[in-house]
This record gives structure tokens, sequence and C-alpha cells, in this order.
């Protein structure tokens, strides 16, 4: 959180302020995020994973229909899939990083595919140029899940700004937090008055209650003043937290490079992650696993692979890349948390072997 002398005054004056719900701040919040990626046009909703759901509506998405997605995610990017009562299907991922690999979405599309879910996994952008080229040649949006990837660049463009749909994730856990919550850049203009109908029960929240028709189903996905006006607060102090997770990631790829049985991620030469976590692949992953508990060093798989839950097992196929890559990932910490002192102790942790 930001500093409580500038973000408790914030916050009481919004809740005793006669107004919590949906209003100024959400739209200052949605001005000000949309100034920090440089796109206009973003929507907030109450949670990333409404974001998604939202922006799969607006993509056109529908029952009977497939999206081509990712089994290396959080499991609500492809739940999102099936609220829009759509089909996933499931690409290959680059065993290198984990992220989806546009030569198996290219071998995933069919007449029914109507867009393309990419997530950058873990702050590492996708290889968005291969990934859009594809999808253009198909008449096909992107979908891009940036819940990890917060001040990641492509080509030198802050995510965000390259397809039609960028989801962001703030909840609790992500590089900005509105304790939940979720935005939405769209390249659209037009979408943005639909994507407030959507986000509002079908109705455009500034008519009147009693005049207003509703020709769509819609759904209670909008942010409120409280989160969004910590949000705000959060923007004002967001650039030293990124910087920081950025340090740390490259301190590690630099540190971490030539330890026997280890190796570390690679990724698109135009991409500049932004590191939520750090991925390190490992031949004996469990045991590298056991000696960072012995030394106090956090460590995780962060998320079961998608395709091994039984909601998706129409999806199911064969995943060489994803089994490779599943079977010797690892995510240590590389935080704003972390200092100088606690990164040299993780990495001199892993010179001296497992």
């Amino acid at each position: 959180m930001s500093p409580r002398e500038v973000l408790l005054p914030a916050l009481e004056r919004v809740l005793y302020g006669g107004q919590i719900s949906e209003g100024a701040e959400v739209e200052a919040f949605e001005r000000e995020f949309g100034e920090f990626i440089g796109r206009p046009h973003v929507l907030s909703f109450y949670s990333g994973t409404a974001a998604l759901h939202a922006a799969l509506i607006l993509a056109g998405v529908k029952a009977g229909d497939e999206v081509v997605s990712t089994p290396m995610t959080a499991e609500p990017t492809n739940l999102a899939i099936l609220h829009a009562g759509a089909s996933v299907v499931w690409a290959d991922v680059d065993r290198s990083n984990g992220n989806i690999d546009p030569d198996s979405v290219a071998e995933r599309l069919t007449p029914r595919t109507r867009a393309i879910l990419a997530v950058h996994y873990g702050g590492i952008p996708v290889a968005l140029a291969r990934l859009r080229a594809l999808a253009e040649r198909h008449g096909l949006p992107v979908i891009e899940d940036a819940a990890h990837a917060l001040g990641a660049r492509y080509g030198g463009v802050p995510l965000g700004r390259h397809s039609e749909y960028v989801m962001f994730s703030f909840q609790a856990i992500k590089h900005l937090t509105t304790v939940d919550g979720g935005m939405l850049a769209v390249r659209r203009p037009e979408d943005l008055a639909h994507g407030r109908r959507v986000r509002w029960f079908g109705m455009d929240r500034k008519a009147s209650r009693i005049e207003v028709d509703v020709r769509e189903v819609g759904y209670k996905y909008h942010m409120n003043n409280v989160n969004a006006v910590i949000g705000s607060v959060q923007l004002g102090y967001i650039a030293p937290v990124l910087a920081r997770h950025v340090d740390n990631g490259k301190y590690f790829d630099r540190a971490l490079r030539g330890i026997p049985g280890l190796e570390l991620p690679a990724w698109d030469e135009a991409a500049e992650p932004s590191y939520w976590f750090y991925t390190v692949l490992a031949e004996d992953r469990d045991a590298l696993a056991r000696r960072l508990d012995e030394h106090g060093i956090g460590n995780s798989l962060a998320h079961k692979r998608n395709d091994l839950h039984s909601v998706f097992a129409a999806s199911r196929r064969e995943l060489p890349g994803l089994d490779r890559f599943y079977s010797r990932m690892l995510h240590i910490p590389c935080g704003w948390w972390v200092g100088d002192e606690e990164r040299e102790y993780i990495a001199e942790t892993l010179r001296r072997g497992w």
C-alpha cells in the first residue's frame, strides 16, 4: 500500500463523502490509468476476471464459439471463457517461458474460433509480433491477460496498446492493488459504451432508471469509488515498485546464469518483462524446492496447469511443451520486498547446489 498519510485521508474523503459506489473517483482512476499505459480507452471492473469476461463479450464470443487459450495460467483466465458460453481450445506453450506458442495457436484455429486469449506469464510478454500477425491474417481479436505484466513492454511500447483487448488485474498480490479490481484497455471507442452497459446490468448507468431499455444481458461488474481511490493513490507510487521488480529480475538474469542443473527463462528479443515472479527451470525441481525451503526462501508452482482440472476435461489434448515446462518450473520471489541482501542470499543458495 502507498503511504498511510496519503492514502488514509483520501479514503476517508470517499468513505464519508456520500457516494461510495461508482462515481467520480472511478472515472478519475480510469483516466489516470489510461494515461499511465498510453491508451485512453479503458474500463474499470471489480475484478480482472470480470474484465476478461467483458472482453470476451465485446469480442463477440458466444455459446458454440471456440477461444484458443493457454493452460499455463490462473484458473480464472479460462473460466471466463466458460462464463461466456464458449469452448476452450488449448494451444501449447513455449517450453522456455510458459507463454502461449503462436505456432501451436495456428494449428488450433477452426471456423468456430472467435478469439485468441494470451497470458503474459510471470510478467514475460508473449511473442506478440508473431501472435498478432497470425490473428490479423485470420481476422481474429487478441485478448491479452496482463494480470502479471503491469509495466512490461513489447517493442518499446507498454503492454495495453498492442491488441484489441488487454486486461490488468489489481487483485491483492499484483504489482498494483486496489484490494481487488481490474481494468480493460480497448482499441475501439465504441467498446467503451458497450462495456459500460455490460458491467452494469445491460444499462446505461447515467440514463433514467425508469426510461432505460435493457436490450442485452449485463452484469454487476463495476468498480466502486473506494477501490478506485486506492488505485489512484497507488498509481502515484507504482513506478519505484515496478522498477524494483525489474531490477531484481535482471539481477537474477545475471546472477543465476551458468548454474549446473538450472535453466533460465528466455523470451522474444522485443519483450521487456515486468518480473511479477522469477521462474527457473530445474532438472530436479523437487530437490531444488526442498533446498530453498530449508533455507527459508519462498518458492512455488503458483498455478496448477488448467488442463488437469475436471471442468476443462472436454478440452484435453497432448501438450508436450507444457509437459516439459511444468515439470521443471519453479517460481522464486523478485518483488519490491526483496532487498539486495535477500536476492544475494537467494543467488548464493542456488549456486551451492541442491
